[in-house]
């Protein structure tokens, strides 16, 4: 059996999917910033796809940078996380909406 791409760019855009009903569905802080980790995640298997199509390494450098900064994203996004819970005690995206300036 012959997986060919168009197989993964349906798995990507399934993802893709599930990672934006999750932002726009949940009220978790900790849930919404999975489920961008989801969507970005699926841009990757998408450039990863791409490149082994083309038979070009050009998605592979893509999806390497993506995660790294993927990465960085995910350490600021905790560090906001914890500082706002000690603070407010939640991470009910409603409430947190009292922040606002």
């Amino acid at each position: 059996m012959n997986v060919s791409i168009e197989h993964y760019l349906i798995l990507s855009a399934i993802l893709f999917v599930i990672g934006a009903y999750g932002i726009i569905a949940r009220k978790n802080l900790i849930i919404v910033l999975m489920s961008l980790e989801l969507m970005l995640n699926s841009a990757n298997l998408a450039f990863v796809a791409f490149s082994r199509a083309l038979e070009d390494m050009t998605g592979h450098v893509f999806m390497i940078m993506s995660i790294t900064v993927a990465a960085a994203e995910v350490a600021v996004g905790l560090a906001l996380l914890v500082s706002i819970y000690s603070h407010r005690e939640t991470l009910d995206i409603d409430v947190l909406k009292i922040l606002k300036g």
